[in-house]
């Protein structure tokens, strides 16, 4: 199969340097720190891996605190790391080390939301944090956003010490609501934005949950972020034939996954995706994405939940990439 060229950027086949006996059949975080280490959240193992820019391995670190349903991760401006993981209700924070300082939430005890523990269309309301969370990420200030998606259907705003400010969102498909707030990040113009994800948009709120905007121009959103130019970049899952969207119903096609690129005020500027999903610089299930500081991007995908589990796709395909910028 060939490599995928896309305007702009070039995949790096080969970039991580795995240690042996290391495995990560799905990759479902990915973030950068100041000095561009790459901090991947992965699941089957479930730990934090960190590299350098290059692609070499430095050190891992987080096996006594993770359930097997890791779900996503971020990194402070201090560098401190954030963790989410939905099998746990929790969120930790941790040294670049991995040294624990902060728990928010209660180790194995979700919130009460009428969820049935598998059908979205389960939850009755939206409750307090948290039931089987998704997504962090860091104000400039330290304040926390965390989406809580899985098992709820709400947007958590925390002090940086961890105590909570407010919270939004409620089940649905009207305005302010959610399916699976998937991923969640604050752009350079101050401003959260929240992958709806089986609503196929993306919510855009000012810093205290009013809402300013939606995008419906989206599949599947699971995660967002931004470089320093004002991009934005949105990981897209890959639809089956046959899978229902809340919002526009029964699938018809297979739409693959792939990564889109928008401005701010979200006209599309790149959007890459093939049928050919295992081949290099293309995607099987893209759930995580992060913009180094030199415009360099990362992928994470969740290629065994989404490829291999449910068929078509070999279990050695890929599940991150980088891509440089050019």
């Amino acid at each position: 199969m060939a490599t995928k060229a896309v305007p702009g950027f070039k995949v790096i086949e080969g970039w991580e340097k795995l240690p042996s006996g290391y495995t990560h059949k799905d990759v479902d975080g990915v973030a950068v720190d100041s000095k561009d280490n790459v901090y991947l959240m992965t699941r089957q193992q479930s730990r934090i891996l960190v590299y350098d820019r290059n692609g070499n391995f430095l050190r891992s670190w987080g096996e006594e605190f993770f359930t097997p349903r890791t779900h996503g991760i971020a990194v402070g401006p201090d560098d401190m790391v954030y963790s989410v993981d939905d099998g746990d209700h929790t969120v930790r924070k941790f040294t670049p080390e991995g040294k624990q300082v902060m728990l928010i939430g209660t180790s194995g005890k979700p919130s009460d939301t009428g969820y049935d523990g598998k059908r979205l269309a389960s939850i009755k309301r939206g409750g307090p944090p948290f039931n089987r969370p998704t997504d962090i990420c860091v104000a400039s200030n330290g304040e926390l956003y965390v989406c809580d998606g899985y098992g709820n259907a709400r947007v958590h705003r925390f002090a940086a010490d961890g105590k909570l400010i407010q919270s939004w969102g409620e089940p649905g498909t009207g305005p302010g609501q959610f399916h699976l707030p998937h991923g969640i990040g604050i752009s350079p113009d101050n401003r959260v934005f929240v992958a709806d994800r089986e609503n196929d948009r993306i919510h855009i709120y000012s810093r205290d949950g009013q809402l300013l905007d939606m995008w419906t121009h989206v599949q599947r959103p699971t995660d967002i972020a931004f470089d320093k130019n004002g991009r934005v970049y949105v990981s897209e899952l890959w639809w089956r034939t046959g899978q229902e969207s809340f919002t526009n119903g029964r699938i018809k096609y297979d739409l693959p996954g792939g990564v889109r690129v928008l401005d701010l005020s979200g006209n599309l500027l790149l959007h890459w995706c093939s049928a050919d999903r295992e081949a290099p610089g293309n995607f099987v299930a893209p759930h995580t994405v992060c913009v180094d500081s030199r415009g360099d991007l990362y992928v994470g995908e969740v290629t065994w939940t989404f490829g291999v589990n449910l068929g078509g796709v070999r279990e050695d395909a890929h599940t991150f990439q980088k891509f440089a910028h050019c």
